[in-house]
């Protein structure tokens, strides 16, 4: 089984090497048969250059129409040769590698799964309670919306397998936000979607360090009530934070 981790960025060097670090390890490479793309949207540091100094395949689309995170992931599945799909933010890390995708191999790969979510924390170091606290109210309820049917999977990382991603024309480039909800929304309509705990990523608390949380929230339900009622997000754009 082939997998392709699609990255898009946008003035990620301070956090993308730490990700694709462990990514290019030895023992995560010998063992998988794993390709790393790298999709950029135009950055101005020095992304691109990290990009290609770990990545299999790394593609810049400046100038294009819609510089969104939707944009960035369809165009890094052009470039993709794997039978799996698995998209990650690049401010995240991964708890386990090897781990991840034994499970991917063994519960996922030959299941009749369509596409697989689950847990996101804050990086253990900068972890505190109110991240504790806010994580686990968001995980249950997304995992809640798979459990009655709506279907659910944070953009911080989703597991797709081609042929589901392919069947609903890939992520929504005309969402600014919520195109995430969106594709696993999409996805249920034609099968079933497992989340587990068996995956867990950790993301950067940058964003609710500088909005906070009432305010991140806030954004989120309103795109996510946008999209689920009238196909198209409340935000014209999604706000840089770095």
């Amino acid at each position: 089984m082939k997998y392709s981790i699609i990255i898009p960025t946008l003035n990620e060097e301070k956090l993308l090497p730490k990700l694709l670090m462990q990514l290019t390890a030895n023992e995560l490479r010998n063992k998988f048969d794993i390709e790393i793309i790298v999709s950029d949207g135009g950055s101005s540091d020095k992304t691109v250059e990290i990009a290609l100094s770990f990545a299999d395949k790394v593609t810049v689309h400046h100038g294009a129409d819609k510089q969104n995170i939707a944009a960035g992931r369809n165009e890094g599945v052009t470039f993709a040769a794997g039978d799996i799909l698995i998209f990650l933010n690049a401010d995240v890390r991964l708890p386990n590698t090897i781990k991840l995708f034994e499970f991917l191999e063994n519960n996922f790969a030959g299941s009749e799964y369509l596409a697989l979510t689950g847990k996101v924390k804050i990086f253990p170091e900068e972890e505190i309670i109110a991240d504790k606290f806010y994580q686990f109210i968001y995980n249950s309820y997304f995992r809640v919306l798979n459990m009655i049917g709506i279907g659910m999977g944070r953009g911080e990382c989703q597991v797709i397998k081609r042929k589901a991603f392919e069947a609903v024309n890939g992520f929504n480039e005309a969402l600014a936000a919520g195109e995430d909800f969106d594709m696993y929304r999409r996805i249920r309509k034609n099968g079933k979607i497992l989340y587990t705990g068996e995956l867990c990523v950790f993301e950067s608390p940058r964003r609710y360090r500088k909005i906070g949380y009432k305010a991140v929230t806030l954004s989120w339900l309103k795109n996510g009530f946008s999209v689920f009622l009238q196909n198209k997000s409340s935000s014209k754009e999604w706000e840089e934070v770095r």
